[in-house]
């Protein structure tokens, strides 16, 4: 069968530009007809089975339709972080979901069988059970994900609400609420602990914290207890200073214990010390990675393992720093150079942009996907999809594994009635009253000196 780029597009769920690209090339086969290009449909398949094309996948249902003693689903998939740790303590997905198209191919790599869903403002409960190939009406005991959040209003033009994101996080406690998990998970960013709200037509600035309190009073009038906390992935096993926040709500008066540390900084509370980069990355072999710019690299020589742009000499740090030079701050995260001898900061989705370099210890480069993998706790075998830089994203997003397995093994420990105590007093990040009881009372005190607002004022829906 012959086909035309644009049919071939089709096929392969992308644009007509990538596929002339790929005639363009001499990567696919072609046959100029007049000013056409056209395709043999047998030429298409070797070519995507010569190079292991993944095509994004639809909607689709899980293959099976026996349900399973314990039913989970998972939101916001992305690379599948999450996903892994919350499977190795025993929570293990029947359904998973993303919009984005990277991920999806990610997902269909990995997952065989699950049930796949898009876009979370569209999905009706019927939509859940339908995906999830489950009887209308059975009990879902977990849900996790991680809802992209900002600051959003319900005065005048709706300023923030409106944004997609800020819905995006409300229509996931819609979900909570029509779906009633027995647990549910939710995993942000630390800046979830202040990020603002607007509840009135009096106030243009927000209450900080509000997004967090208005979660809380909404999850609260469902019938769950919740509790929180800010983590540093560190403490529970990853290679990586990666600070998140983690809310788990619960079905029922009695919530859920703060996460169950692993490690520690400098091994105290009979802790091993926290893992280090070298750890995580010895015996890998595969190193694919961006370069930096010209420009930029020839200043990577002068930075040492363990230092950044301070390190060099003082007659190169202006010039490497141009425009930066003049920002306010530490700048700390400009030409950074990692230490093998310590945890990996905080990967983020590219790993040469200036504020956030992540350079190599020993080796003028920044990180490879594969050392990024590595850190997050990935399975070498995982296969993630995209370019360089959309895998390199969809890791930099991905929650650490470690830390997902933390998660998991609080909850199924909860769930069976086993005792793990946690350790008193123990520092989960570097910063105070990020727990659920501080924090709540500290945004609380702030909010009733608001002139615009009580406590009474937060509304248990919008």
């Amino acid at each position: 069968m012959k086909l035309s780029t644009s049919e071939v597009a089709s096929r392969l769920r992308s644009s007509n530009q990538f596929v002339r690209t790929l005639i363009q090339n001499n990567d696919l086969l072609a046959t100029k007809v007049g000013k056409t290009w056209v395709i043999d449909s047998v030429d298409l398949s070797r070519w995507i089975k010569d190079n292991k094309f993944v095509i994004e996948p639809y909607d689709h249902p899980r293959s099976s339709f026996l349900v399973p003693d314990k039913v989970a689903l998972s939101f916001f998939t992305g690379a599948g972080g999450l996903d892994i740790g919350m499977a190795k303590a025993g929570i293990v997905p029947i359904l998973v979901n993303d919009i984005d198209k990277n991920a999806r191919k990610t997902i269909a790599s990995n997952y065989k069988n699950l049930g796949l869903v898009g876009d979370v403002t569209k999905l009706t409960t019927d939509d859940i059970y339908d995906y999830a190939n489950l009887p209308r009406g059975t009990t879902i005991d977990y849900m996790f994900g991680g809802p992209p959040c900002q600051a959003f209003s319900t005065a005048g033009k709706r300023r923030g609400y409106n944004d997609s994101r800020g819905d995006v996080f409300i229509k996931y406690l819609e979900l909570i609420g029509r779906l009633k998990p027995r647990y549910a998970v939710i995993e942000n960013v630390r800046g979830l602990l202040s990020i603002p709200a607007i509840f009135n037509d009096k106030d243009d600035k927000g209450i900080k914290g509000g997004v967090l309190l208005y979660a809380l009073k909404r999850l609260r009038s469902l019938g769950y207890t919740v509790s929180f906390n800010l983590y540093n992935a560190a403490n529970f096993g990853a290679p990586e200073k990666r600070e998140r926040v983690i809310i788990i709500a619960k079905l029922g008066k009695d919530k859920v214990d703060y996460l169950l540390p692993t490690n520690s900084e400098d091994g105290a509370f009979g802790l091993p010390k926290w893992r280090t980069f070298g750890e995580a990355v010895k015996g890998l072999r595969k190193k694919h990675y961006v370069d930096y710019p010209r420009k930029r690299f020839k200043y990577l020589k002068y930075v040492p393992e363990g230092g950044n742009w301070r390190s060099m000499p003082l007659e190169i740090q202006k010039e490497a720093m141009g425009k930066s030079w003049n920002l306010p701050g530490g700048k700390t995260g400009f030409f950074r150079r990692l230490s093998r001898d310590e945890p990996a900061p905080t990967l983020v989705t590219h790993p040469t942009m200036p504020a956030t370099d992540l350079i190599h210890p020993t080796q003028d480069r920044p990180l490879s996907v594969e050392e990024y993998a590595r850190i997050q706790g990935f399975p070498d075998n995982w296969n993630i999809q995209g370019t360089l830089l959309e895998r390199y994203k969809q890791i930099g997003n991905a929650v650490p594994v470690p830390l997902a397995f933390a998660i998991g093994k609080r909850i199924i420990a909860d769930d069976n009635g086993i005792e793990m105590k946690t350790i008193p007093d123990f520092p989960y990040s570097r910063y105070k009253n990020t727990d659920d009881v501080s924090w709540e009372k500290n945004a609380l005190k702030q909010l009733n000196k608001s002139p615009y607002y009580n406590v009474n004022d937060i509304p248990t829906k919008l």
